[in-house]
C-alpha cells in the first residue's frame, strides 16, 4: 500500500475513533468493503486501491496484539516488527471474521455453495369480466422447460451418479488471494455446482430440463382487476440438478365488456328509453352481471320525469370485492330517445302534446309541426 509516510491511519480509513469495539470496526470494514469492492466498480483502480487498504486497515486493528503494536508505534512498529512477537494467534481469528463478512456480503462467496434455484417465469392471461368478477380457476399453457422425467432432473443417465468436481473439491468456488484478502468465484467446471456429469441423459442432454408444454391451474379471485398480478410458487423453471423451480407469475388482463364499464368495484351501463317513458315513468330492462348467465337482466323502474343522463344507482350489481366486503354499486345511465320517424297519427299526437305542454306553462305556441 505504498511508504510508510503514504500511508493513512488505519482508524481514519475505517473512519472510527481509537477506542472503537471490535464491533465498530466489523461494521465500518463492513461499509467499506462494500462501497469499494472491485466487482462492484470494474476497472475503477482507485476502488481496489481503498478496497485494499481497508482490509488491511481491518486486518490490523481486528487483531488485538497488532493494533496494541499500531497505537504504540504506529506503520512503522508493524514493518518494523517493533515489539510484535511474530505471527500471533489472532491472525487465522482476524481472516475467520473477514471471510464471515463476506458471506454476509454476498451469499457464500468463500466457500459457501449458493443454492441455485429456478427462473421465475411471467406470462399473461385474459379474463373475462364475469370470470374477474366472480373468480375462477383457469389452466394456463405454459412452453416452458420442465424437470426431465428421466434423469428426475439430475442430468445424469439413470443408474449413473454425479461425481465431485475435482476442479472445486465438490465446494462449488475457487479461491484466489489478492493481498490481504480471499477472493472466491464460481467454479468454471462445474459452474457453481460442486459436481459434474460423467454419463449424461440420453432426454435431456444432461440439462436436466426439456422443453414441452405444461398446465398450470390458476385460481384467480373474485374481484381481480387488469394490471393485477398472481404469484404460483414452484411452477416456474426447474432447477439445476434438481434445486428448487423457480415461481410463476399472471399478470391479469380483464377484457373489456360491450354491456358495462368498470372502475374498481363499482360498474356502469347504459340504457336507452322512450322520451314518452321518461316523462311518464316506466318499468325497463338493464344489464347484470350474473355468474350463470351472460345475457341476465333485471327490471328496474324509471321514474316519472326522468331527465336525460340521468343516473339510477343499483347496489349490490357490481363486481366482488377483493376483501370479500360484498359487490360494488352498478350505475345505470338513462339516454332518452327521441323518434326520428313519425306515423301521421304520432305526429298529430305530439302536436297536440306540444300545444297542450307551451299552453300550462305559459311558453309561445311557435312549432314547426302541422
Amino acid at each position: 500500500m505504498g511508504s510508510i509516510a503514504e500511508k493513512r491511519c488505519y482508524y481514519e480509513v475505517l473512519g472510527v475513533v481509537k477506542d472503537a469495539s471490535c464491533d465498530d470496526l466489523k461494521k465500518a470494514y463492513r461499509r467499506e468493503a462494500m462501497k469499494h469492492h472491485p466487482d462492484r466498480n470494474q476497472g475503477d483502480p482507485t476502488a481496489e486501491a481503498r478496497f485494499k487498504e481497508a482490509s488491511e486497515a481491518y486486518q490490523v486493528l481486528a487483531d488485538e496484539e497488532k493494533r496494541h503494536v499500531y497505537d504504540q508505534f504506529g506503520h512503522a512498529g508493524l514493518e518494523g516488527g517493533g515489539g510484535f512477537p511474530g505471527g500471533g494467534g489472532g491472525v487465522g481469528d482476524v481472516f475467520s471474521q473477514m471471510q464471515d463478512i463476506f458471506n454476509e456480503m454476498f451469499s457464500g462467496g468463500f466457500g459457501g455453495q449458493r443454492s441455485s434455484r429456478g427462473q421465475d417465469v411471467r406470462v399473461q392471461e385474459q379474463l373475462t369480466l364475469r370470470e374477474a368478477a366472480f373468480g375462477i380457476k383457469k389452466e394456463v399453457l405454459l412452453r416452458i422447460a420442465a424437470r426431465c422425467d428421466t434423469c428426475q432432473g439430475n442430468g445424469a443417465k439413470p443408474g449413473t451418479k454425479l461425481e465431485s468436481c475435482g476442479q472445486c473439491r465438490g465446494s462449488g468456488q475457487v479461491s484466489s488471494a489478492r493481498g490481504f484478502v480471499m477472493f472466491s468465484t464460481t467454479c468454471p467446471r462445474c459452474r457453481g455446482q460442486g459436481s459434474v456429469i460423467r454419463t449424461p441423459c440420453d432426454d435431456c442432454k444432461g440439462q436436466g430440463a426439456v422443453e414441452k408444454p405444461r398446465k398450470v391451474t390458476v385460481a384467480f379471485p373474485a374481484g381481480i382487476d387488469s394490471g393485477q398480478r398472481l404469484r404460483v410458487t414452484g411452477q416456474g423453471m426447474p432447477g439445476p440438478r434438481g434445486a428448487p423451480s423457480g415461481d410463476l407469475y399472471v399478470d391479469v388482463q380483464v377484457a373489456d365488456d360491450p354491456r358495462f364499464e368498470r372502475d374498481g368495484a363499482d360498474l356502469a351501463t347504459r340504457i336507452k328509453v322512450l322520451f314518452s317513458d321518461a316523462a311518464l315513468g316506466a318499468e325497463v330492462s338493464v344489464p347484470v352481471l350474473d355468474p350463470d348467465d351472460p345475457e341476465a337482466t333485471t327490471e328496474v323502474k324509471v321514474p316519472a320525469g326522468t331527465q336525460p343522463g340521468a343516473v339510477l344507482m343499483m347496489k349490490g350489481q357490481g363486481v366482488q370485492r377483493l376483501d370479500g366486503r360484498g359487490r360494488g354499486q352498478l350505475a345505470v345511465v338513462v339516454d332518452v330517445e327521441v323518434p326520428t320517424a313519425l306515423t301521421d297519427r304520432a305526429r298529430q299526437l305530439l302536436t297536440e302534446l306540444h300545444e297542450e305542454l307551451h299552453a300550462s306553462s305559459g311558453r309561445s305556441k311557435k312549432s314547426s309541426a302541422g
